[in-house]
């Protein structure tokens, strides 16, 4: 057993001032779905942890006023069963309910899924497999082991391994962003800000401060959103990580052709991944099986596969394809 201290604040600036005393590795404990994973298995091993589930303040999901607003603490089931978010988003529902388990989805929160790190079995294999995500300088053994899975895209020479979010990935697709709180104030962040490459860094994933705290995640209203789809492929239908998918939404004209097109990969990348290139592939153009195939190649274009992964690049080539197509259909309704 490994002892750690076990704190409860009542209020966020509570959290944020414990945060801010804490001894370095201090952990924030929300849903735990990741966390205590990583507790057992030893890859984490805060001397502290922060436990903010109990918050209110940090639950309130609101869809007026131009926007989607999701407390960080709301529960991925709240906002994937939110009748505003299923009707108008279907992009946003359907990346949390292919993400987990109904019993996962009940506990797991909006913010902390945000922030779940890598399944890569080496990373989470513990000391005899070299990690520079786990102990820099130590090497990565994907890069000779097992990498079917690994990433194709923002890799280095240091590390391969894949951001394992659904979520994340829908979030960028609709130019999220969001509020954060630290012993400074509040700021606000794109989620297209937050995750990092590994670069020669792997260990740094993110752009939080260590005191820092999301408070809430905000969405702008688009028509874009009832066009939209999450299209996840998977070893097994049940909650299975992706091997790719994709988040698409686009608008049409009356005559048919694409106005808004936005493009987020998963599965295939080590932070969420915007295909900049390829929604505007398809503006102005019709939304036929070509453009669309079209646009998933330009997707692919950089991709970097791992050795036993390049079956990934025509997987999510189609992948992007066939979620365009869903996506277009959705729109013209």
């Amino acid at each position: 057993m490994r002892s750690f201290a076990y704190v409860v604040p009542d209020s966020v600036a509570g959290a944020v001032d414990a945060l801010t005393t804490a001894e370095p590795g201090t952990r924030i404990l929300a849903g735990g779905t990741t966390l205590y994973d990583l507790m057992k298995l030893g890859i984490e091993a805060p001397p502290a942890v922060i436990d903010i589930h109990r918050l209110a303040e940090l639950t309130e999901i609101s869809t007026g006023d131009g926007e989607l607003s999701f407390g960080a603490g709301a529960r991925m089931a709240e906002v994937a069963d939110h009748p505003v978010v299923r009707r108008d988003y279907p992009a946003l529902s359907e990346s949390l309910w292919r993400a987990a388990s109904q019993q996962l989805r009940n506990m797991a929160t909006v913010g902390g899924n945000l922030l779940q790190r890598t399944r890569c079995g080496y990373f989470r294999g513990g000391a005899e497999f070299p990690c520079n995500k786990r102990n820099p300088g130590s090497g990565c053994a994907a890069l000779e082991g097992l990498d079917r899975t690994h990433a194709l895209l923002g890799t280095s020479d240091a590390c391969i391994a894949t951001y394992p979010g659904d979520w994340a990935v829908a979030l960028i697709a609709f130019d999220a962003v969001l509020d954060v709180v630290g012993p400074g104030g509040e700021r606000t962040l794109p989620l297209g800000e937050l995750h990092v490459e590994p670069g020669d860094n792997p260990l740094l994933e993110h752009t939080l401060a260590p005191d820092e705290l999301i408070l809430r995640i905000r969405v702008p209203a688009t028509p874009a959103g009832r066009g939209s789809t999450y299209h996840k492929i998977r070893d097994r239908e049940s909650y299975a990580f992706a091997l790719t998918s994709a988040a698409t939404a686009v608008t049409l004209d009356p005559r048919g052709l694409v106005t808004d097109c936005r493009i987020g990969l998963g599965g295939v990348a080590t932070r969420p991944w915007r295909a900049t290139e390829a929604e505007r592939s398809l503006i102005g153009e019709r939304l036929t099986l070509e453009a669309a195939r079209r646009a998933g190649e330009v997707a692919f274009a950089g991709a970097r596969p791992p050795r036993t992964g390049a079956f990934r690049v025509e997987l999510g080539i189609r992948t992007v394809t066939d979620a365009l197509l869903t996506a277009g259909k959705r729109a013209a309704r």
